[in-house]
């Protein structure tokens, strides 16, 4: 009998995703919406299972982990990309890593619905008018604003275009962006200091990887303007977020757009959260219904398929 672990399905939302009765019999799923933190209780709890169905870097899977769950034979990640899985210890073990296709628009989406809340006050606003208040703050357009992508592939080029139709001046910087990718995008290459001189809005799209670990420090948000905006929907360790938390208390800057966080779920005591300037969602870059459907419908498929000898979308080798 397969025994199947789905982690962290927080809205308990992943058995009405997909077909998961198209599995061959005998098999077992266990649904677990909580989050654990501990290695070793993640041990304890994931070690009778033979496959495990992750949702992106909710859970990491270290080697020390990997090695005390010798039942494990499959690990299906949502995404075709997970920072958090050891690859190379899995290929060591023998276990197989799966992953699925995901969709870019909503990220994009929702970097825009926290830009136009951090402009126009939206959030505050709701909360203001609830308890008896009107009209407590004053917003800014973003037409004529400067709005400065922190790489601009796939992500990055739709929140481009998207700015380009709101009439603002696109600029952007990576590391190994060209003029001419600029332009087919509507944007203007600069380099990284104008990026963070100038923008009006900065919006971070690169992937998170040694060299962009912690690329946005103190330095680089005492650069901003005091009247600037910064948006991560990225990975949060992209920032320094003890320099954020700084800058944000000091006003340094006029706000921030968080959806992403160097540890998730975000810790009830964690000092953004008492920070009015900063705008604060739980990782729903991903979440909506339609990726959800198209994670855990893969995810069926991954399993379906490494148990009749075939798998797809291998990760490691």
């Amino acid at each position: 009998m397969a025994n199947i672990a789905i982690l962290d399905d927080y809205q308990g939302i992943s058995q009405n995703m997909a077909s998961w009765g198209r599995l061959p019999e005998p098999t077992q799923i266990s649904v677990f919406q909580d989050h654990l933190f501990d290695e070793h209780k993640i041990a304890e709890r994931l070690q009778p299972f033979h496959i495990i169905s992750a949702m992106r870097e909710r859970t990491p899977f270290s080697r020390t982990l990997l090695e005390k769950l010798d039942n494990l034979q499959l690990l299906v990640t949502t995404g075709m990309r997970n920072a958090s899985i050891d690859l190379e210890a899995c290929s060591d073990l023998g276990i197989v890593v799966c992953g699925t296709d995901g969709l870019g628009y909503p990220t994009a989406e929702l970097t825009w619905g926290l830009i136009i809340s951090l402009a126009r006050n939206i959030h505050q606003e709701n909360t203001y008018t609830r308890s008896g208040l009107w009209q407590q703050k004053i917003g800014v357009g973003l037409n004529g604003k400067v709005l400065g992508i922190l790489g601009l592939g796939k992500l990055g080029s739709q929140v481009a275009k998207i700015g380009v139709s709101f009439g603002m001046e696109v600029i952007a910087w990576s590391k190994n962006l060209t003029k001419q990718k600029a332009a087919t995008e509507g944007a203007t290459l600069v380099p990284f200091k104008t990026l963070l001189e100038n923008s009006d809005f900065l919006s971070i799209h690169t992937v998170l990887s040694e060299r962009t670990r912690g690329l946005i420090g103190e330095k680089e948000l005492r650069l901003m303007k005091p009247t600037a905006f910064l948006v991560n929907t990225s990975r949060g360790p992209i920032i320094d977020e003890n320099a954020l938390v700084s800058v944000l208390q000091e006003k340094g800057i006029a706000g921030a757009g968080l959806d992403v966080f160097d540890r998730e779920p975000l810790s009830k005591e964690h000092p953004l959260l008492t920070l009015h300037n900063a705008l604060i969602t739980p990782h729903i870059g991903y979440v909506t219904t339609e990726g959800y459907k198209l994670f855990f419908k893969q995810t069926v498929e991954c399993i379906n398929e490494f148990l009749k000898g075939t798998p797809v979308r291998i990760l490691n080798d």
